[in-house]
């Protein structure tokens, strides 16, 4: 049985004359967390805008849940969850509030959901508090809550722990794992934080320049170093 629930073949993106993606092809299987890691300008939040249909591309495909034309990558997109770059939250109204009206761009209406989801990210006693009163990591976590509302199989995240303290990096970290473990939620997700990313990923996608240079299990990453070590010495013979 196929588990790949992502394709991603020959992606390509321009900017002018600045090639950002450059045949990038990769794939995501179901029940894994991916670490998608570069440095800053490697291509990771315009390969995830792609993924997402957040922006358009050159060259290349993605293949989501089977889909690969328009129509059906919209009616799969419905199945994925993402946070990009940063939660975009209204800041005057409750948690709750913005889950709501989260839920309502997705065509539903179910309170309990709401309840449940804000339970599931450890925000249940807070759900109507005000987002302009929560520390950097609530935020974060309600940005996860917002991605989690329609209940999506693959979750995408673009530095979903920047800036957090040390006890925000474990909270976010813990719910991850919880949800992948527990929920079977697949999760991408891209970090310059390789020590976060080594406690949580099950496999590697490394980007530098725009170009895929490795992918790799934990496993096989194990027997070769640390990932801080593989990283840089990958950049080595990149440059």
């Amino acid at each position: 049985m196929d588990n790949t629930i992502l394709k991603i073949k020959g992606l390509t993106k321009k900017y002018g004359t600045k090639t950002v993606l450059n045949d990038v092809s990769f794939e995501v299987e179901k029940g894994k967390i991916y670490g998608f890691i570069g440095e800053n300008g490697a291509g990771k939040t315009t390969t995830i805008r792609a993924i997402t249909g957040l922006s358009t591309i050159d060259e290349g495909s993605v293949e989501l849940f089977g889909k690969s034309d328009n129509e059906g990558l919209i009616e799969a997109r419905h199945r994925m969850g993402c946070l990009v770059e940063h939660p975009i939250l209204d800041l005057k109204k409750s948690a709750k509030a913005n889950l709501k009206y989260q839920q309502l761009l997705y065509g539903n209406n179910d309170p309990e959901r709401i309840v449940q989801v804000l339970e599931r990210v450890g925000l249940g006693d807070v759900k109507n508090k005000k987002a302009k009163d929560f520390s950097l990591g609530m935020k974060q976590r309600l940005g996860i809550a917002m991605a989690l509302i329609n209940s999506p199989e693959l979750l995408i995240l673009d530095e979903p722990v920047n800036g957090l303290d040390p006890v925000g990096m474990v909270e976010v970290r813990e719910l991850l794992l919880s949800l992948c473990r527990d929920d079977g939620i697949t999760i991408v997700i891209s970090s310059h934080i390789l020590s976060e990313l080594y406690q949580l990923a099950t496999d590697y996608i490394i980007i530098s320049k725009g170009h895929i240079i490795s992918t790799l299990t934990k496993d096989e990453l194990d027997n070769v170093g640390s990932l801080e070590d593989y990283y840089m010495e990958l950049l080595g013979r990149a440059a």
